[in-house]
């Protein structure tokens, strides 16, 4: 698989070892902050110029209507599955995460299609940027109801604070702001920021991967003595979720490039918006469940072979 020699991937793996040997390798918050900042920054401004270029089609509306789809069902699917064996708390939270989706997983994604060639749209940054919150929402209501039926007297959380910071996440925001300005600026404007949104974008993207090896290591902590349905749905729910992307895609007759950033949506799961709301929507839950299983197994494991096995598939189905 070539994509192990991609320099990305490759410091990505680096961070890990570092991170398993104990290493005081570290890069400042700060830092990693303006990284991720930077990399949606980039990644809006991309899909702003395809879309300017484009415009709004019916294939464009099925493929978010799709991400949408998938936001829902997903979650719901997954809590399902996981309060036969876990209590409704971990189980709300964990389809939450498993849910909403992973910005350096899809980052990444793109970076390998473009390295083979394989067209994408941009619509698919907003794809990404519309499944963020869905699962949040119902994580919450879930939890809720659990919340009232132990505890009658108990308070639900807040609804409309958690819809505020589900829909106003500075990160979400800058994206889909950066979107809007590749699409009022066009062509002009690619010119412009092409020095810092394009030819900056690769090494960004490896200091950042460096970052987060690093930290999916310190995760791995996390997972000791858990019960063991949460190493197998860490593993094996990217592959079922990223299987439903591929046949709804399929049926819709999305594009091969369009199909695999939506298998890859569908597979990831969040690490930093989803735990940042659960932290006060969802205190009964320790963190380090939800945030060993989606950092320490299922990022890693996306990054390393998920994308390449979800490209293999895709293209044996259309035919490549």
């Amino acid at each position: 698989m070539t994509e192990f020699l991609d320099p990305a991937i490759l410091f990505f793996i680096f961070g890990v070892f570092a991170g398993v040997v104990k290493s005081n390798l570290e890069i400042p918050q700060p830092i990693a902050r303006f990284l991720s900042l930077y990399l949606l920054m980039a990644l809006g401004l991309k899909g702003g110029f395809a879309l300017h270029h484009s415009g709004f089609t019916l294939e464009i509306a099925v493929a978010l209507g799709l991400a949408i789809f998938l936001a829902v069902i997903i979650p719901l699917i997954g809590y399902t599955v996981l309060k036969t064996k876990l209590n409704r708390y971990d189980s709300a939270a964990i389809a939450a995460t498993y849910g909403s989706v992973s910005a350096v997983t899809f980052i990444t994604a793109t970076q390998a299609l473009d390295q083979f060639g394989i067209e994408f749209g941009g619509h698919m940054a907003a794809a990404m940027a519309l499944m963020e919150s869905p699962a949040i929402i119902l994580a919450i209501l879930l939890a809720n109801k659990a919340r009232v039926a132990s505890n009658p007297a108990a308070k639900s959380v807040g609804m409309p604070k958690i819809l505020h910071e589900s829909f106003t996440d500075g990160a979400q925001l800058l994206l889909l702001g950066s979107m809007v300005v590749g699409i009022v600026s066009g062509d002009a404007g690619q010119a412009i920021m092409a020095p810092f949104s394009i030819d900056l974008f690769k090494g960004m993207l490896a200091f950042f991967l460096l970052d987060m090896g690093l930290q999916a290591a310190k995760n791995f902590d996390g997972l000791k003595g858990k019960p063991l349905i949460t190493l197998l749905y860490a593993i094996g729910s990217p592959l079922a979720h990223a299987a439903l992307a591929l046949l709804l895609s399929t049926l819709a007759g999305l594009s091969l490039g369009d199909t695999i950033l939506l298998m890859v949506l569908a597979a990831s799961a969040s690490y930093i918006a989803v735990p940042a709301v659960l932290r006060h929507a969802l205190p009964e839950v320790n963190p380090a469940l939800y945030m060993g299983m989606s950092l320490g197994i299922t990022f890693p494991f996306n990054i390393i072979l998920g994308i390449p096995l979800y490209t293999y598939v895709a293209k044996l189905v259309h035919g490549f």
